[in-house]
């Protein structure tokens, strides 16, 4: 994954500097050399050890701590703003709070907002936790305007595009047809919809075309079911699609990989209008 990421951005900022590999062994005076001044610090620690998603399974700390590196190169770089995103189960971390005053004891005021990207105009239910950091002057109260969030299906790629199988083809999950049968029954039979695999949320194992899509993930969790002349047809989620349900422009592109490569790099990624309006807040204010 590591590999796929550092391909996207080099393919995406070719003029950048990259350092890739595991940033506790970095020896962080070299990499201050190599990239010089820095006015921005922007983090996104592991999330993984921190996310609901997880459920009940074993949690590692040594995940969880990556956090603590911000600390790390903002004694090095000394950047004047500093943001961190992860998601909103962070806060109950046990060192979370060590995170925070180690920020202030370095001269930061810190302040903390949860976001969700559809509040941004993104066609995604996205909710995550921004540590923001100013070394120079006292934040106030950080206000975003919030735009109507597009709906799940201004994402879809034409009609037609995608190889689509049979909803009720001979093999097919058990478990797929009951979601696909809840919201038939809900949504009728002439009413695409999206099945959706992974979650707990208790709404069904589906979702309405006219909504915000649900939080993309690094897993393949979404199918697009159609109604057609010879019954409901099924297709997955293209990356093109996820990618647009994420905010990236359309001049991102990928570089050669899987579809596995790409999904797991947009679900691990932050949507970029969210991230634009918290850097333009921090330097206007």
């Amino acid at each position: 994954m590591a590999e796929y990421a550092a391909l996207s951005f080099r393919a995406n900022f070719p003029e950048a500097k990259l350092l890739s590999g595991d940033l506790r062994k970095h020896n962080t005076a070299t990499v201050a050399r190599l990239v010089g001044r820095v006015d921005l610090l922007l983090s996104s620690p592991e999330c993984t050890n921190h996310t609901c998603a997880k459920g009940s399974a074993p949690r590692s700390e040594e995940s969880r701590e990556t956090a603590l590196q911000v600390l790390r190169y903002a004694r090095v770089f000394e950047p004047r703003w500093i943001v961190l995103e992860n998601v909103v189960h962070m806060r109950p971390w046990k060192r979370y709070s060590e995170l925070k005053t180690g920020l202030s004891d370095l001269g930061y005021q810190v302040q903390e907002v949860v976001l969700d990207a559809a509040d941004f105009g993104i066609p995604q239910r996205r909710r995550r936790l921004f540590m923001v950091a100013d070394k120079e002057h006292r934040l106030g109260a950080l206000s975003f305007p919030k735009s109507t969030a597009k709906p799940a299906n201004s994402i879809l790629d034409a009609r037609g595009t995608w190889k689509t199988t049979p909803l009720r083809q001979k093999g097919r999950a058990k478990d797929t047809l009951k979601r696909a049968e809840r919201a038939i029954a809900e949504v009728g039979t002439k009413t695409p919809f999206l099945l959706v695999y992974y979650g707990t949320d208790g709404a069904g194992g589906w979702q309405s075309l006219d909504v915000p899509l649900r939080t993309v993930t690094t897993l393949d969790r979404f199918a697009l079911v159609e109604p057609g002349p010879n019954g409901h047809t099924m297709r997955m989620l293209q990356p093109s699609e996820l990618r647009r349900a994420m905010g990236f422009p359309a001049s991102y592109h990928f570089p050669e990989g899987t579809r596995r490569d790409k999904i797991r790099l947009l679900g691990n990624a932050v949507c970029p209008p969210v991230m634009k309006q918290i850097v333009a807040e921090l330097t206007t204010h």
